[in-house]
């Protein structure tokens, strides 16, 4: 893993990375409901990572990440990287489709997303819940390896931003009336992507991270105005959710979001029932946080004043046995 911290990709990174994954990516769909726009008191769309390839909008960035780096590399890379499922799931596709070597460093809590990894070919390596388990395996696999072995960040990589900030293309080539955009925020590629492509097209809109309030440093670091990383594994069921913002991605979220909205366990778990029951699409408990959040944009006590607002489904990767009662 390399130790120097790389540069935010620009607008014209983003487009390229538009371009490239034509070939490979869904132009996943956006979606209303007259139900949850009642409910919500504004105009919601909502754009349906979920669909997308791998079951999330992670495929955005590493694969266009690791097209790049096949086409810099004299000899096939070993992918590797550290992920909660996800992240995961995406590049050890991308190595399937590529036929390279692939090792997945995650968590031992997410037998669902594991069984995915497996099923494309990769290598996982368990490690701890925690951020640092996490990077100290890395750090291990990546020296075993030696030197064909790539990092591929889940949100530290430019063009991992880059990537998934095609999603902020998207949405404003599909709904560009839109004037604010909410995105669930972890390490903070999405989000920064988004930050960066949405705002260079249209400087108007807003943009919402989401988070839950058992893992809120992001909240905590908006409000700081500096970067605060949590000192132990959050609980949460939003696994996607559970890491800090990273040093790259939050300079651009500082600078662009509107605010960050935080969501308790029952909102997500009560978005994931309305999101099934409304929207008839089945979403993850990362995605239903971002859906919990923007319904509190028309709560009484806010004064945001938007009306056209579109929440990034960011996934439907989801266990169905191990979904927790209707609140």
């Amino acid at each position: 893993m390399a130790s120097e911290e790389p540069s935010l990709p620009e607008m014209n990174r983003i487009r390229q990375a538009h371009k490239v994954l034509k070939e490979y990516i869904h132009y996943t769909p956006v979606m209303t409901s007259s139900s949850l726009d009642k409910f919500s008191g504004i105009n919601l769309h909502f754009k349906c990572e979920n669909f997308q390839k791998t079951g999330s909008f992670k495929i955005r960035g590493c694969m266009f990440a690791v097209d790049n780096f096949c086409k810099e590399k004299t000899i096939p890379p070993i992918l590797v990287t550290h992920s909660s499922g996800n992240h995961g799931v995406a590049l050890s596709k991308c190595a399937k489709i590529r036929g390279l070597q692939a090792h997945v460093i995650m968590p031992d809590t997410n037998k669902y997303k594991q069984s995915a990894v497996k099923a494309n070919g990769a290598e996982i390596h368990l490690c701890g819940d925690s951020e640092q388990a996490r990077v100290d395996m890395t750090n291990q696999i990546m020296k075993e390896l030696g030197p064909a072995a790539v990092f591929i960040s889940p949100h530290s990589d430019p063009d991992v931003i880059a990537g998934q900030g095609t999603v902020g293309i998207e949405i404003l080539e599909q709904v560009p009336h839109v004037d604010a955009i909410v995105v669930a925020v972890s390490g903070g590629g999405l989000a920064a992507g988004i930050c960066i492509a949405a705002k260079s097209i249209k400087p108007s809109i807003h943009i919402y991270a989401a988070e839950p309030e058992s893992a809120n440093d992001c909240a905590q670091s908006f409000a700081a105005k500096k970067r605060i990383t949590l000192k132990t594994s959050p609980v949460t069921i939003a696994d996607g959710l559970r890491q800090s913002v990273g040093t790259l991605t939050w300079p651009v979220l500082q600078e662009h979001l509107t605010d960050v909205i935080t969501v308790t366990e029952e909102e997500i778990i009560s978005a994931m029932y309305l999101s099934w029951e409304r929207l008839k699409i089945i979403v993850e408990p990362s995605a239903a946080a971002a859906i919990a959040a923007s319904f509190k944009l028309k709560h009484p006590s806010s004064s945001t004043g938007v009306q056209n607002v579109c929440v990034v489904v960011c996934g439907g990767n989801v266990d169905l046995a191990s979904i927790p009662p209707k609140p």
